[in-house]
């Protein structure tokens, strides 16, 4: 007979009480996720620079029914993660799901762009998830029930754009990172690392993009064979896919979550 169980296709999506860390969470992308995750039982430790807004969101998310807690760092010191993950296993106990949804970009040509900047951004979007996923590895194999980790790239990983040599670089280093990881982690210890890939969605720093008499708007439209930028939501279900056992084949992948952007 068919070998599938009713049983798997139940829950095969089910992320609910498995305890995840989502970077970013006072972000859109970061806070979509955070509170999705939140929606469908999972428990979850949000974290950023920004406690205040940390603050806010843990209250609010606690206030629609979900199970959090937060804790302030930057991930991209190496202190602040190990923070980040002594205090998610302080407060229930174990590890299960990385979600990366932090970044920083500052576009200039490389003529104009400080060494130092581009260190800054490299740091931001890449040596970061390096440190995550060292740390969190770390305790996932202390566990030894295995666990999935889903990073944020980006659109432009796979192709250059004018005032991007630091973010194109950082993003296109993320996905051969996760590649990499893969090797290490997933048939040895069970971790599944995988990235989305987006390109524009809306936040307080695209909202600007989103005016359809812009020619940005216009321009990007053309290359959209879905039609309209994204938005936060768009990802919460990927990014859900890729921490739920439905995933438990893929690994080491780069998923366009582009709304068609790299087919045109």
């Amino acid at each position: 007979m068919v070998q599938v169980e009713k049983n798997f296709v139940d829950n095969m999506f089910s992320i609910k009480g498995k305890v995840a860390i989502v970077t970013g969470a006072t972000g859109a992308l970061g806070g979509a996720v955070a509170v999705g995750y939140g929606f469908q039982g999972a428990k979850v430790v949000i974290t950023a620079r920004n406690e205040k807004k940390l603050a806010e969101l843990a209250q609010w998310m606690k206030e629609q029914g979900c199970d959090c807690a937060y804790i302030a760092g930057d991930p991209a010191n190496e202190e602040d993660v190990k923070n980040m993950v002594k205090f998610a296993v302080d407060t229930y106990g174990e590890v299960n799901i990385l979600a990366a949804c932090h970044g920083f970009n500052s576009p200039k040509s490389i003529v104009d762009q400080s060494v130092a900047e581009w260190k800054k951004i490299m740091d931001a979007d890449c040596t970061s998830i390096y440190i995550l996923a060292k740390y969190v590895a770390q305790q996932m194999i202390a566990q030894g029930k295995g666990g999935k980790m889903v990073i944020t790239s980006s659109a432009r990983s796979k192709a250059g754009m004018a005032g991007y040599t630091g973010y194109c670089t950082a993003k296109g280093g993320v996905d051969l990172m996760v590649q990499a990881l893969a090797c290490d982690l997933t048939a040895k210890y069970g971790i599944n690392v995988n990235t989305v890939n987006p390109t524009v969605f809306r936040s307080d720093l695209t909202e600007w993009m989103f005016d359809p008499e812009s020619e940005v708007y216009k321009n990007f439209l053309k290359r959209l064979p879905v039609g309209r930028l994204g938005e936060p939501r768009d990802f919460v279900g990927l990014f859900t896919f890729l921490a739920s056992p439905a995933s438990d084949f893929l690994t080491g992948g780069n998923y366009d979550a582009t709304g068609g952007y790299w087919s045109c």
